[in-house]
């Protein structure tokens, strides 16, 4: 019977999953945006001219980086996202050697693809360093670089990888530096900022090079690609949508975007007041911005967070107490049961969400299925030990009652081992409540939203937006699960 409960409840999660996932896809066109400012800036140009068009828009912001997005957009997760030309060249089809802007067209058009035209303006990485320690070393060129190996680089997590980032400026400019740190693009500027780093990469277009007094280096080895801002969409997106998005072709230039990047990371502009002022003066589109109370946003992300933990924790009881029985009785079972979920517990979260795109998608179904998998060991292991700690002359009475197996599981079992079990289900659920804030990162929304937004901002009141009502549902899920066990089990 257990093992019946367990493949029942496989397939459950399984179907649970799919259903998540298909809700989270409404029949609009779904915009996405990465995990930095200018991006969401372009998301939301790109999602106010989607619904001008007489669509329906829903935005996806800061869903993480480029393969991220890619991998989103060709499932059809999202419709569309702004991208650089560059990025595409190096980072999504690197091994195709593309020469020129109507060869990137090609190969998009080979995935089924379409791009806008150029906005108007070429981001392009830089190197920057703080202008005293650059004028301190006699630093203006990245080929200078490679006489100074003590200093300390610390860039991007994903400059860090791309072949158009830190390896191929290494291998390109023979840099010696060992002292190299991977971090998010918006901590970057903080560690320049407290001397903590000497340099970290830059976007050209990013309004903190002038706001913390940053030099950037000539680029003298002609290493970096030209990255002009384009949006890419599928090429089921409707005909109208595209032509929509083309009207932004051209009509944003480097100090534009510099200037509505300042508005967003300096003034604390919400991004959606930006764009729609952009659409006014420059094309003309009676565009509104949707700017939320705080009280309505923190109930909606309390609602996505609560769905997510509800939903994996249930799935993790239904699953997780069958094998602890099953590991209890069949101890062979058991070991390959622990040892599947010792090693699961071990997966570093974000890894783990990032594996399950391909398969799930983004939204709902890939942080709920991460989460599902980091609940079992509690509640398995405390199954288990509730059921191992039971005395053995009162299973032996039980037995001497002539009980059957199945009833002395129901009747005595199961009840003595129930302040154990509860207490792994407890544990499993206030570790969900602190792992599904990483939920964000796709696109499953919760209390994680606001933190990654007042990272990128530099913005304590957002970051305690998401951290604050995170902690007190993690103290109310303490209360509740201690309230159950004095009513119900104690009383027992």
């Amino acid at each position: 019977m257990p093992e019946v409960r367990c493949r029942v409840s496989l397939a459950l999660l399984s179907l649970v999953a799919l259903l998540v996932g298909a809700m989270t896809q409404a029949a609009t066109t779904v915009i996405g945006s990465k995990a930095f400012t200018e991006s969401v800036i372009l998301g939301e140009l790109a999602t106010q001219l989607t619904e001008e068009a007489g669509y329906d828009a829903n935005h996806r912001r800061q869903l993480g980086g480029t393969r991220v997005l890619w991998s989103a957009l060709v499932r059809g997760d999202i419709h569309c996202y702004p991208e650089y030309t560059g990025t595409l060249r190096t980072e999504i089809f690197a091994s195709q050697a593309i020469g020129n802007d109507d060869e990137l067209r090609e190969a998009l058009a080979r995935e089924r693809m379409w791009t806008s035209a150029s906005l108007g303006f070429n981001n392009t990485y830089v190197l920057g360093m703080r202008r005293d320690r650059a004028a301190e070393l006699g630093i203006t060129r990245m080929s200078q670089l490679a006489d100074h190996p003590a200093l300390r680089f610390g860039f991007s997590n994903e400059f860090m990888e791309r072949a158009d980032g830190w390896p191929g400026i290494r291998s390109h400019y023979r840099l010696p530096q060992k002292d190299v740190r991977g971090l998010s693009h918006d901590l970057a500027y903080r560690g320049l900022e407290s001397r903590s780093l000497d340099l970290t990469d830059l976007y050209s277009t990013d309004a903190e090079i002038v706001h913390y007094d940053l030099t950037t280096l000539a680029d003298d080895a002609k290493f970096f690609p030209v990255y002009d801002a384009i949006i890419v969409c599928r090429n089921d997106v409707s005909a109208e949508v595209r032509e929509s998005l083309n009207r932004l072709g051209g009509r944003i230039d480097a100090m534009a975007m510099t200037k509505m990047n300042a508005r967003a990371a300096l003034d604390r502009e919400p991004e959606s007041q930006i764009a729609a002022s952009f659409l006014r003066e420059q094309l003309n589109v009676a565009a509104e911005a949707k700017v939320e109370s705080r009280s309505t946003r923190i109930w909606q992300r309390t609602r996505e967070h609560l769905a997510m933990v509800a939903i994996s924790l249930g799935l993790a009881v239904l699953v997780a107490v069958p094998l602890g029985i099953v590991a209890f009785y069949r101890r062979t079972i058991g070991r390959w049961v622990f040892g599947i979920a010792d090693v699961l517990q071990t997966l570093p979260a974000l890894a783990l969400l990032v594996f399950l795109i391909p398969w799930l998608g983004i939204g709902y179904a890939p942080a709920i299925v991460a989460l599902f998998l980091y609940s079992v060991l509690p509640i398995l292991r405390n199954t288990h030990t509730g059921l191992a700690d039971i005395p053995k002359d009162l299973r032996e009475s039980a037995e001497a009652l002539g009980l059957p197996r199945m009833a002395r599981l129901r009747y005595v079992e199961l009840p003595l081992s129930a302040r154990s079990i509860l207490a792994g289900i407890r544990t499993a659920a206030v570790i969900n409540v602190g792992t599904a804030t990483l939920g964000a990162l796709i696109g499953a929304g919760g209390y994680g939203q606001p933190i990654l937004t007042g990272i990128r901002l530099d913005d304590t009141n957002l970051i305690l937006e998401g951290a604050v009502p995170a902690a007190v549902l993690a103290l109310v899920v303490q209360w509740a699960f201690g309230r159950v066990e004095r009513r119900w089990v104690t009383a027992k």
